[in-house]
């Protein structure tokens, strides 16, 4: 092979480009990457390898080995799995007990969001090096444009994202799987195609890639979704490429077309660092389950002054409630409200999702409420002065008090009637 046949490359390991061989020829090490345009695609996907659970590992490096899951008790779910325990079946969502069922050495942790925040921070300050056009999609993973930046860096944009991996294990103690490709369609499945510690690179292949997978395999097309197109005789992704605009739409209606760009790779949506959140909300698992309307109201009231906290914290405001109960079959229901006007009270949250509550009180055990709200509104427009409600602004006083009280002397130094 001449060298100039020789597919670009690079070394993980020491960020040197790659030469002909299996090895990299300034380090040794055999974590290269090739690809014809590794050097010009600059859209990149971040994403956390098991992220609450590597967190705990980095904590814990006696249990390396071990599988470990993070999540509730007996009776709560799975929120995150190591690579070890997912070699079991574990996965996140997963019941606890079947978790335990499926794997009996399971370490389970207690979730430490605030070990798991403190992390992510750390993270997306170091992404913020590389680029300012940095948009969160979750606590573990975002994307990136990287265009323009090699003049900064003196760099291209695989080298940076190479020395941003070995910076986040080094600095932060987890690792990162990297898709870039050249949207960010394409460069959130290259991430997920080579974890954990992933690299991997998409070009022009990505309709040829895409073709033989299911259309599950394409972000947006869900259970409901994949059975519609089934009953089209459309199960795979190349079926979608081959069809024409005209009949996309007829088969598929308006949206139809966007799917078949999307299934040949296409995605036109840019890297929005503003975007904002779209909901809000928290949950909790019951140790027993619980049929009883003023039992579950206890459990409700509770979720709404933490959804109050989150939302003040974020600067939103509830611009309508959802309430969200899982039986003891595991069966869900969903129920939601629009507010009247805005607010960031735990009451008015606690008022409107009791009403909802109290419909769904049919006898059922649950084993599992929640609450969330969206829309979200701006934090200022939470509350404002009512001439129908003449209380109103006592209640917004009365929170800012208790919200200064506990922030000195601790969450349990004031609490409401209902708390007890």
């Amino acid at each position: 092979m001449a060298v100039t046949d020789i597919i670009p490359g690079l070394c993980r390991d020491c960020g040197e480009r790659a030469g002909a061989g299996p090895v990299c020829t300034a380090c040794g090490s055999r974590r290269l990457v090739r690809h014809p345009r590794i050097f010009d695609l600059a859209i990149a996907h971040v994403d956390c390898d098991a992220f609450f659970a590597s967190c705990e590992k980095r904590d814990r490096p006696e249990l390396a080995a071990s599988p470990v899951a993070v999540g509730g008790g007996h009776r709560g779910v799975v929120a995150a799995a190591c690579y070890v325990a997912r070699m079991y079946g574990v996965r996140s969502a997963m019941p606890m007990f079947k978790a335990r069922a499926a794997c009996p050495d399971l370490v389970v942790i207690k979730p430490d969001f605030a070990k798991y925040t403190q992390a992510s921070r750390q993270i997306r300050a170091l992404m913020q090096d590389l680029t300012p056009l940095v948009q969160p999609l979750s606590i573990d993973e975002a994307v990136l444009d990287l265009r323009g930046t090699e003049a900064l860096h003196g760099a291209p944009p695989a080298v940076m994202l190479a020395r941003f991996a070995r910076r986040v294990e080094a600095e932060v103690g987890v690792t990162i799987s990297i898709g870039l490709a050249q949207n960010r369609l394409m460069a959130k499945i290259a991430a997920g195609r080579d974890k954990p510690r992933g690299f991997c690179v998409i070009g022009d292949e990505a309709a040829e890639i895409l073709a033989p997978e299911s259309v599950r395999r394409l972000p947006g097309i869900g259970p409901a979704q994949e059975k519609k197109l089934a009953n089209l005789g459309i199960t795979r992704l190349g079926q979608l490429q081959g069809l024409s605009e005209r009949e996309a739409r007829q088969m598929l209606g308006e949206d139809g077309w966007e799917m078949c760009q999307r299934a040949r790779g296409i995605d036109h949506r840019r890297v929005d660092p503003t975007r904002e959140t779209k909901s809000i909300s928290a949950e909790t698992t019951f140790d027993t389950d619980i049929a009883t309307l003023p039992e579950l109201e206890r459990k409700l009231w509770a979720l709404c002054e933490k959804l109050g906290r989150r939302l003040r914290e974020a600067g939103f405001a509830a611009g309508g409630v959802s309430l969200k109960l899982k039986t003891a079959s595991f069966a869900s229901r969903t129920r939601a409200q629009r507010l009247p006007s805005p607010t960031i009270l735990p009451d008015r949250l606690f008022a409107a999702a009791r009403t909802l509550l109290a419909r769904e009180i049919d006898g059922t055990a649950f084993r599992l409420i929640g609450i969330g709200s969206a829309p979200l509104m701006p934090g200022e427009s939470a509350d404002l002065p009512n001439l129908a409600d003449p209380d109103s602004q006592k209640a917004v006083a009365a929170q800012k008090a208790i919200d200064v009280l506990r922030a000195k002397f601790g969450a349990g130094s004031v609490v409401k009637g209902r708390g007890l």
